[in-house]
């Protein structure tokens, strides 16, 4: 007798096979636990349907994924730290501050568990994290840490040029 799986079986094979199995086997063990249907004209069409839309959805999905990575590829997170003696940095950068940021800044949710940071940054510089979105998709999230101090200087000195370009612009 010809069967349609609906739950995995054993030995047998997994949902949507289609098996041939002894009648007897068929009607007094898989038939009653509807474990199977038979392989009908109907419930073969039904099969090849359902197998179809999973396809869809796999595709779409992995639509998804790939275009999430390209964006995630071309982030780059920037992180003022305050920084101790020797660029000693007070705390860490972990991969949730990495998942917030990315939030916050790029509008994307990402899991903190999805980020492939094994120790929490500590040093100051420019660091590539990887991100899992899928089996073989694992986009690389550019991360630098930069001093708070250094980054307030810079927009002090930008401020003061700006400044100075102003009121040169005044003057004449």
């Amino acid at each position: 007798m010809k069967v349609i799986l609906l739950h995995e079986v054993p030995g047998l094979g997994k949902p949507g096979d289609v098996k041939e199995v002894a009648n007897g086997y068929a009607r007094n063990y898989l038939l009653p636990r509807q474990l199977v249907t038979a392989a009908t004209g109907t419930e073969l069409a039904n099969l090849r349907e359902r197998v179809a839309a999973a396809q869809r959805r796999v595709q779409k999905q992995r639509e998804t994924n790939e275009a999430l990575a390209a964006q995630l590829a071309a982030v780059t997170l920037t992180f003022a730290v305050r920084v101790g003696q020797g660029n000693r940095l007070y705390g860490s950068v972990t991969s949730q501050s990495i998942a917030d940021a990315l939030k916050e800044q790029e509008g994307l949710s990402v899991d903190r568990r999805l980020i492939q940071l094994r120790d929490p940054l500590r040093q100051l510089g420019e660091f590539e994290v990887g991100v899992r979105i899928a089996q073989g998709v694992e986009p690389k999230v550019k991360v630098k840490i930069v001093s708070a101090q250094s980054l307030e200087s810079e927009s002090e000195e930008a401020e003061t040029a700006t400044e100075a370009t102003t009121e040169t612009a005044e003057a004449e």
